[in-house]
Formats: structure tokens, sequence, C-alpha cells
């Protein structure tokens, strides 16, 4: 055993202690505890406390300025503490549930103890990913201890007595999720709709094409079919589109009843706008047909097919419009899933009426019916399934709107609500759909006629139609889902006269559709042949083969119109409809003149190419115009320079893309043939090797976008 501490230190046999030695320690001997031997007088006798202390050490001894620096008097020195005291043990183990609440929440109004703000939520830190991913989500559990209390619990180690309890905390309030996670979590959901509606939209085109065939039975269904969604556009589509949802907003922002009054007299008066158009138009369906396409109307069976399809198809106006506004209240209170979801019931219910149809009469290559061979009750059989698709997209909205408290009460007090100024507002989108289907049916016209002299399937309307509906896709599922998300926002912004608000909105919007609007419309240029030649085998291959080149032309033109539409709703959102129609007017004139001039110059079999690659040349122009008209709006500032820089970055890594993966695809397919198994290994190794150079590229540029993106899509895939 060691000898005693008090022998060592040179005390008597008796260990008492000096008088002048430093105090017991605390605690020891105390509340009946035993002292502890080894902390007990352990600084009774010092022999060094007498001694200078700078003396000790001969060198700092020489260097040490005694003059500037003199040493204290002996004897002066402190009494030293005790170094080795050990704390009071507590009589229980700490609980995590007591020393690890959060605490409760600041009361309302200004506080000096949140540096960022009076928000108690705003002071749970976390990380970036979390920003993302879950800003927007309920945390289940706030307590960030909880889990160690937990694994105590569970390791077998008996818990110590529960501590006397305190007062719960009051609950933290759900953590907002922000602008971007709202907009990334809503446009995520229409995005999702959007993609399922336009994907059986696709599915239903190919069924039609399979029926009908590419020739001239299937441009008379065509253009019965776009009747009455021309239509509608024409007369109350592009005033409830672009102009209803800011006054739905501000209804709702200004109204005392939370805006449903005007809700309820705007739905009575386009409802019974819509039953007077639906009449004129059933009643005039020869001579709008006529209108559409003279090449058909000319001819005596064609002509008949197209009106007995028109006077069916003409009713879904009404349904039209009543699913839009419905979708519009809906959106107006933040309810964006519905819109895009309802649509793919109507395409359902047409892909089983077509489906119908081939199975009774098989396909088009099969039967190979035309205008003179269809019968009428075939006829009647594609109309009312036509019909019948748009009624069950109307009437699906109705729980959805009882779900978000909306119930529907007509109403004709329409005067001296603000609907005349609505009304007023709509009047220049009016015009500037006008503008833009007069382009369409000069179009219309031209790309019948093309068909009709070429002799060729599948260089009529029907095939223009068909290109642009894949063309058009990752429009729809893209930026239309981002700027319905932004739209009801851009309006407030525009509303409260913050234009720094509304020129970062749009900027988002523009960089965020263009890392998947650049690649894709390359993909669109570079791989069109084959993906036309695998989705439209059953019309035939050189009906595949022709939608093929036109979908090539219509590739690039994807990135103006995505800008255009951006664009524009800044417009909408200052309730300016006078500056986009003027903008229209010069696109459709533009697009026009420029497929009046394919029509003319080029051959017939690629009149329609040439009409494919006017219609992005014509919104090339337009978004210039546009552009420079919006940012003198703004004060003169758009963001133009990270937005250009943005898009001519994504353009550069994506053009040796295209090179490559085209070529490589192109070569497939001569190798293997334009049919299915060809067509397949063509795209799928295209694509592969276009999207792969196209990433690398862009991840070697560091595009800020395209690396948010990923890491988003990194961060859910592992959640």
């Amino acid at each position: 055993m060691n000898a005693p501490y008090d022998g060592d230190r040179g005390q008597g046999a008796g260990g008492a202690g000096s008088s002048s030695g430093p105090p017991v320690p605390p605690g020891a001997g105390q509340d009946g505890e035993a002292p502890d031997p080894y902390l007990q007088h352990a600084y009774d006798h010092d022999p060094y406390r007498a001694q200078d202390l700078a003396a000790q050490d001969p060198v700092a001894e020489a260097l040490y300025d005694r003059a500037s620096h003199p040493p204290p008097p002996p004897g002066t020195y402190q009494d030293p503490q005790a170094l080795y005291q050990q704390p009071p043990a507590a009589q229980y183990a700490p609980d995590p549930r007591i020393w690890a609440q959060t605490p409760p929440p600041e009361p309302a109004g200004p506080s000096r103890h949140l540096p960022y703000g009076d928000h108690a939520a705003t002071t749970q830190y976390v990380g970036v990913d979390d920003l993302v991913t879950q800003a927007s989500d309920d945390r289940g559990e706030q307590d960030a201890f909880a889990h160690l209390f937990r694994d105590q619990e569970g390791s077998g180690r008996p818990p110590g007595p529960p501590a006397e309890p305190e007062a719960a905390p009051a609950p933290v309030p759900p953590k907002s999720g922000g602008r971007a996670a709202g907009i990334l979590k809503s446009s995520a959901v229409m995005a999702a709709g959007t993609l399922v509606s336009r994907l059986t939209g696709f599915v239903r085109s190919l069924v039609i094409t399979a029926a009908l065939g590419a020739a001239m039975l299937g441009d008379s269904f065509t253009i019965a079919y776009t009747l009455p969604t021309m239509i509608y556009i024409l007369t109350v589509g592009g005033g409830l589109n672009s102009v209803f949802v800011p006054q739905l907003v501000r209804s709702m922002k200004d109204d005392e009843d939370g805006g449903e009054a005007f809700a309820n007299r705007l739905l009575t008066l386009v409802m019974v706008a819509l039953a007077v158009i639906v009449a004129l138009a059933v009643f005039a369906a020869p001579w709008l047909i006529h209108m559409m396409s003279p090449t058909i109307a000319n001819k005596e069976a064609a002509n008949s097919v197209a009106v007995t399809f028109a006077r069916y198809c003409l009713p879904t106006i009404f349904f039209m419009g009543i699913h839009v506004v419905m979708g519009q209240i809906l959106n107006a209170r933040g309810r964006f899933g519905a819109m895009m979801w309802t649509p793919v019931l109507n395409n359902i219910v047409m892909i089983f009426t077509f489906g119908l149809f081939i199975w009774v009469y098989g396909t088009s290559a099969e039967s190979r019916m035309g205008v003179e061979t269809i019968p009428p009750e075939g006829v009647q059989l594609l109309g009312i399934g036509t019909l019948l698709g748009l009624v069950v997209q109307a009437l699906a909205m109705i729980p959805y709107l009882r779900e978000a408290g909306f119930r529907f009460r007509p109403r004709f007090d329409w005067k001296g609500h603000g609907l005349g100024k609505t009304i007023k507002l709509a009047k220049w989108t009016v015009l500037f759909v006008l503008a833009n289907q007069a382009g369409v049916i000069v179009v219309t016209q031209l790309a019948t006629s093309a068909g009709s002299l070429s002799g060729k399937d599948g260089t009529g309307f029907l095939a223009y139609s068909n290109a642009q509906l894949i063309w058009g896709m990752p429009q729809a599922i893209i930026t239309v889902s981002v700027m319905a998300a932004l739209l009801p926002r851009i309006s407030r912004a525009a509303h409260d006269n913050d234009p720094g608000a509304v020129r970062d909105d749009i900027s988002q919007g523009l960089r965020n559709s263009a890392v998947a609007i650049v690649p894709v419309a390359f993909t669109f240029l570079a791989l069109g042949l084959p993906m036309c030649t695998l989705l439209y085998a059953s019309s035939g291959t050189e009906a595949a083969r022709s939608m093929g080149f036109i979908l090539m032309a219509f590739g690039l033109g994807l990135i103006p119109y995505s800008v255009q539409y951006v664009v524009l709703r800044g417009f909408y959102a200052y309730e300016d409809t006078r500056t986009p129609f003027y903008n229209t007017v010069i696109v459709a004139a533009v697009n026009a003149a420029a497929s009046a001039l394919c029509y003319v110059i080029l051959p017939a079999q690629w009149a329609v190419v040439g009409m494919a690659a006017s219609y992005g040349l014509a919104y090339a122009v337009g978004v210039g115009i546009a552009w420079r008209r919006l940012s003198n709006r703004l004060g003169g500032d758009l963001d133009g320079a990270r937005v250009v820089r943005t898009y001519a970055r994504l353009c550069l890594a994506a053009i040796p893309a295209a090179v490559v993966g085209g070529g490589v695809g192109f070569a497939l397919l001569k190798t293997l043939g334009e049919g299915a198994g060809g067509s397949v290994v063509a795209l799928v190794c295209g694509s592969v090797i276009l999207l792969g150079i196209f990433f690398v590229a862009a991840k070697k540029m560091r595009i800020e976008e395209l690396n948010g993106m990923v890491g988003m899509v990194r961060g859910r895939l592992g959640r």
C-alpha cells in the first residue's frame, strides 16, 4: 500500500493539519459522507510557497525584466483551490425526457430572442437536402434526442425513478415549406397528372391512327375532333385560362366570402354562354368544316363523314369549358391536381371506344377503310364515345370542388360584381386566340391539301397533328406545370407592385424548365425518325417515316415555344392582355406566311415538313418581341444575362450529344431496318448515348439548374 499523503508531506504522526492550511474542500465529510483521504489536507504544507516563482528557471531568470514586471512579495499568493474535487453524485441518472425538451415557442409579436424571426419553427436548423425534399412535410416528433432515451430503454438498463413531471411544452407549429418547396410540390403533383394525361392521350392518338389510318378518313375525324377545341378557345377558353385566374385570386383575397360568390357567378355565366355557342356551332357544322378544310368539304363522302363527326364532337365545347372553370377555381384555392388528372378519364373512355371499333372492324391496315366505306354505325360509335369522354371528365371535378369547400349555386346577378372588368380584359385574350387560330386554320387547309396532292399516307393534317402531339408533351408536362403553380404567385406579386418578385419567378420558371426542354428538343431532332417508325408502325412504314421527318422539323422549335409561354404569363399577371394579342398576331402572321411559302416552293410530300419548321421559326420571332416588351414593363431587367447563359450552355452541351446519338440511331435503323425491332434498338441506344453525353457535358460546365435538379432527385431517391 502507498504511504499516506500526510506522512509524505512531513506532518506529525497524528496527522493534524496545520492551522494555516486551506479549508477542507467542499463536500468532503458533509451530508454524512466519509471524507476522502486523498483530498483531505492535501495542501496544508507547501514547501514552494515562500519561494519566488520567477527564480525557478535559470533561463527565464536571466531574461526576466524585474523592473517592468516586479514579482509579488512572498507569502501573498492566494490559497490554491481544490483541483481534484469530484462533483457530488446525482441521486438518479439524467432523464433525456426532461433535459432534452424542446423549449416552447416565443409568444406572438416581436421578439428579441429569435434572431431569425418571430416564428419558432425557423430556429430548427435542417440540412440543404431537408430544405429541398422535406421542407413541406410535417415532423411527427419534435424532440431531437428522444431516440437516445429509446436506446437506453432497449439496452436492458433499468431506468431510474421518473422525475417530477413538468408542464408539457406547447406544440411547435408545422414548418412552412417556403417558396421553393411549395412550387416544387405543386409542380410535382401537376407534372405527374399531366404526364399520365399526356401519355394516355398519346395512346389515344395511336389507337385513333390505327383505327382510321393516316389518309383522308383520319384527316376528316381529326378536323372534326379539333374543331370544338378551336371554337372553345376562340370564344371563352383564352379568357378562362389566362384572365380569370388572377381575378379569382383577387376575389379570394379581397371578398368577404373568400371569392365563392364571384366563382358561382363566373361558372353560371360560362355555362349559359357555352350552351348558346354549342347550339350555334352544331347548326353551322357544314360551314365550319368548309372553313377548316375546303379540300375535304369539296369531296362529298369526306364532307359527309366530317360533318357527322363534328355534330357529335361539338357538344364537348360545353363540358370542356365547365371543366376548365372548375379547375381554375381549384387552382385559385391551391388545389392543382384535379385539373391535371381528370383528363385521364377522357382518354381512357376514348381508348376504349376506338379499341372497340378496332375489335369490330379491324385496324386500318387490315380493313383499308376509307371515307366511302366506313359504316354509319361505326361513325356513331366513335362520335358517342368521344362525347362521353368529355362528359366524364367534367363530372369528375365535382367531388374535388366539394372537398375544397365549394358549393355551386347558380347566380345570375352578374352586373356590378367585377365580371364586366373581367370580360373587358378577356376581350384582348379572345382576339389573341383568334389571331392564333387564324394561323392554325391556314396550316390546316394547306396540310390537308398537301396530303391530298401527294397521294401518300402520312403527309397530311393527321400526320402534322400526331407529330405535334409528341412534340408538345414536354411543354405540357414541364413548362405548363411549373407555370401553373407560379402563376397565382406572380399575380400576387404584380398586384402588390413588386416587379422584382415577378422577374425572379419568371426567370426561375424559364431556367428550371430549360433543363428538360433543351435536351428533349435536340432528342426530337436527332431521333424523330426511329421514334415515329416505332410508335406509328400500325399505320404503315411510309406514313410512319413521314411523321418522323415532321417531328424532326418540329424539334428545335420547342425551345422558343416554351420560352414564349413563360414570358406571356408575366403580361397576364399584370392583367395586360393587349400585348400578348399583338405578339400573337405577329407569330400567327409569320407562321402562316412561312407555311404558305413552304406549300408553294416545296414538293407536296415535303410541304408539311416545312410547315412544322415554320412553326418554331414563328415562335422564335415572337419571343424576341415579347421579351423586350416585358423587360421594359419590369424596369429594363428580366434577368436576361442569367437566362441566356443557362440556355446557351445547355445547347452547347446538347449539340455534340445530338450529333453522336442521332448518328448511332440512324446507323442502327439502316442496319436493322425500320420495323419495330430495329426502331426500338435505334431509339434506345441513341437516346442513352445522347442523354449520357449531354449529362456529362452539362456537369462539366457546372450548370447550376441541372445540379440542383440532380440533387433533388438524389435526395428523394435516397429517402
